[in-house]
């Protein structure tokens, strides 16, 4: 008995140890090193070459980008089941896509979804796999020789190698996905985009300090003269992770490195580098691979119409103009970048948020960075697609699959709880509504449709009546829903006065000439169809607080509004152009947009007048309004916070509230507010799939492509 227990010990300690350094560690001994490796996809010149059975032929990525959060969870908890990511990759297909792009190791449910939605399927999707660097990494002040980045990018790259072909654990404490990766779904994958957006800093740095590393000469990669340190450093990479695929598995894909404009490999007029303080590129032209690589290699950038549109200040291109005679330096920039190289070019991200915020206008094409409805969002992936075919490109990759609760965006973030953002749908925030696919409030169906039609409205959702009218309201984790109905009215100007802070706000709007009976921190004013507004009492105005030396040239805090101050603002949002770059800001010079003005329109998404932008509908007797949380100054809808006084607290500070008050009038008398309670709902988030008109506009550009 005791040998039999001394045996099985042994045998368990064995197989413990096997499994830890094969599965976890990734040891494995090269018993076949003169194997030669096998590919089924390639490159020649300019075009990417697939063998699907039947021998190589060229293959055009039509792919799109699939982010690993849904509502409720941060990309980081990677949430998403088996049984979401088979529907996704259905519609994904129906689309007319062929390729699907992730940024970083995801959990097993992914990659035991993929290899159920291909193993049996003649028509397979492709796998474009990412390696991420993480922020903290690149903002740690390191340069990228340090083990941290350099050595921990290769590490990061062997377990993605081990992940796809099947043979790889990963345990709970990782910084990415856990589970057991034991589905070898590498017949699909066309290849490996290493790192991220750089950061120019972190590129000059690393340029700077480590300029005795001028070359690099492995097996598979090596640079060419003229090669900076940090692009030596991407050499060698990835020429260890194809070196560790070639020996392990013998088995080799294409490879890129991930790039963007910000460092990009041109040189420009030193009034545009000055103007955008451009200090860094990196230029893969220096990084060849060698005969013993027999996959490929191709140069990999995210391209966006709206930013940073260096060659608007560009002499040489400023007339561009494309086949339909628009000025047109988004096509002008892709043929620059085309032309530069002499590897196949893959615009791996490039798109428009569908979102009410906006952070950047595209001041050519109207292609803009939010404040699209999902019409005009596919038209401009349609358009910019269109770019990128004219300027020679075959391979593009739309961002993003689905919207984002949990992202953030410059000119919001100060205003919101960045831990609680998964909670609540942001529609100011642009970076949340890339996708194609959304994700509206309620587990069916939201509680409201602004569209017209009233059924949606209850007699327990009525707040007030006064003079004939009254008003209704409720929410969701999207939005404030407002009904006012009068039978008589006939089109004359309305006012919704709303309380939130209950510490501040104004009794009076001298802009409007109109009186409540409590103070107000927000005033509605319907005006027909082209001129309504929410306005903010100017000491509750948060770019005013926040970035009123950008704006206006005045330091808010010296001189701040008085409490009851009856001076009604327009809500603005700040945009960024090149004057508002973060490291050389001009005082009052800024831009910004309205956006506290109102879209008049149908939001249902059923109706075939449907506008995702739309704020509010007349119909008859009745008014239907939505307002986003973000425009009532929100920082977390899902606990009640708000902002509080952001002069006592100078700056952003939160404050809980349990009700709101509101009322509604012509103005003719003085306007009676009563109060509606605010319940949150926590972490409690609904919410279901909705398919954006957007997709449809792709799926026939893409369908249309085929013919």
């Amino acid at each position: 008995m005791k040998k039999f227990l001394l045996i099985s010990s042994i045998i368990l300690v064995v197989a413990i140890v096997f499994d830890v350094l094969y599965f976890e560690l990734g040891f494995f001994v090269n018993f076949s090193s003169n194997k030669t490796p096998s590919t089924f996809v390639t490159t020649d010149k300019k075009d990417i070459l697939l063998n699907d059975g039947d021998g190589y032929r060229k293959f055009e990525i039509k792919g799109v980008d699939l982010g690993s959060d849904i509502p409720g969870k941060f990309a980081t908890a990677y949430a998403i089941d088996k049984k979401t990511y088979l529907r996704w990759f259905k519609y994904i297909q129906d689309m007319g896509a062929n390729t699907i792009r992730v940024y970083t190791m995801l959990n097993d449910d992914f990659y035991n979804a993929f290899y159920e939605y291909n193993k049996d399927n003649d028509n397979p999707l492709y796998l474009i796999h990412g390696l991420w660097i993480s922020d903290y990494t690149q903002y740690s002040r390191l340069d990228a020789y340090a083990d941290e980045f350099r050595g921990q990018f290769i590490k990061d790259g062997r377990k993605i190698v081990d992940i796809i072909h099947g043979k790889r654990q990963i345990t709970l404490g990782s910084d990415a996905g856990t589970g057991f990766y034991f589905k070898d779904i590498s017949p699909w994958v066309i290849g490996y985009i290493l790192g991220v957006e750089w950061e120019d800093v972190t590129v000059a740095y690393t340029d700077d300090v480590q300029r005795s590393h001028k070359s690099y000469h492995g097996k598979y990669m090596e640079t060419v003269k003229g090669a900076s340190a940090f692009e030596v450093m991407l050499a060698e990479v990835g020429d260890k992770i194809i070196e560790y695929e070639t020996n392990r598995y013998h088995n080799q894909r294409l490879v890129a490195f991930s790039n963007w404009p910000t460092t990009d490999p041109f040189d420009y007029k030193k009034e545009i580098t000055d103007y955008f303080k451009k200090i860094a590129k990196i230029d893969v032209e220096h990084i060849k691979t060698t005969n013993s690589f027999k996959s490929g290699y191709f140069a990999s950038y995210h391209i966006y119409p709206y930013y940073p549109d260096y060659l608007n200040y560009d002499s040489d291109y400023d007339n561009y103009l494309d086949e339909n005679g628009n000025k047109n330096t988004y096509q002008a920039y892709l043929k620059k970048i085309n032309e530069h190289h002499s590897i196949p070019v893959v615009v791996s991200e490039f798109g428009v948020p569908s979102s009410r915020g906006m952070a950047q206008s595209d001041k050519n094409m109207g292609r803009n960075q939010g404040n699209l409805n999902e019409t005009e969002q596919g038209e401009a992936i349609v358009d910019s697609y269109n770019d990128i075919k004219s300027a020679g490109i075959d391979n593009a990759i739309i961002f993003s699959w689905q919207d984002e609760w949990f992202k953030r965006t410059w000119n919001t973030m100060h205003s919101v709880d960045l831990l609680k953002t998964p909670y609540w749908s942001d529609v100011q925030t642009n970076e949340q509504h890339f996708g194609l696919l959304t994700f509206d409030p309620g587990n069916k169906k939201s509680i409201c449709y602004v569209d017209g039609d009233v059924k949606d409205w209850k007699d327990t959702d009525r707040i007030v009546e006064q003079d004939g009218y009254s008003l209704s309201s409720k929410y969701d984790e999207k939005f404030v829903y407002f009904y006012i109905n009068n039978k008589d009215y006939d089109g004359e100007k309305l006012y919704i006065p709303i309380d939130t802070t209950q510490k501040s706000g104004s009794k009076y709007s001298s802009k409007h000439k109109t009186r409540f009976n409590r103070n107000a921190d927000f005033l509605i004013v319907i005006n027909g169809k082209n001129s309504s507004h929410i306005y903010v009492q100017e000491r509750y105005n948060t770019l005013r607080a926040t970035f009123g030396y950008e704006t206006n040239d005045v330091n808010s805090y010296l001189t701040p509004p008085k409490k009851d101050n009856s001076e009604f603002e327009r809500i603005n949002l700040l945009l960024q152009t090149a004057s508002m770059d973060s490291r050389f800001i001009r005082s009052g010079s800024a831009e910004v947009y309205e956006t506290g003005r109102l879209r008049y329109g149908n939001a249902n998404p059923d109706s075939k007048d449907f506008d995702s932008l739309a704020d509010y509908i007349i119909n008859g007797d009745d008014i239907e309004i939505r307002i986003p949380w973000g425009l009532l100054n929100f920082s977390d809808p899902s606990n009640m916070i708000i902002h509080d006084d952001y002069y006592e607290n100078y700056g952003v500070e939160d404050l809980k509230i349990n009700k709101m008050y509101m009322g509604v009038g012509n103005g003719n008398e003085k306007i009676t507010m009563k109060d509606m309670k605010l319940k949150g709902w926590k972490t409690d988030v609904t919410y279901h799939e909705r398919l954006k008109k957007s997709y449809y506009l792709v799926k026939e550009m893409w369908k249309g492509s085929d013919k």
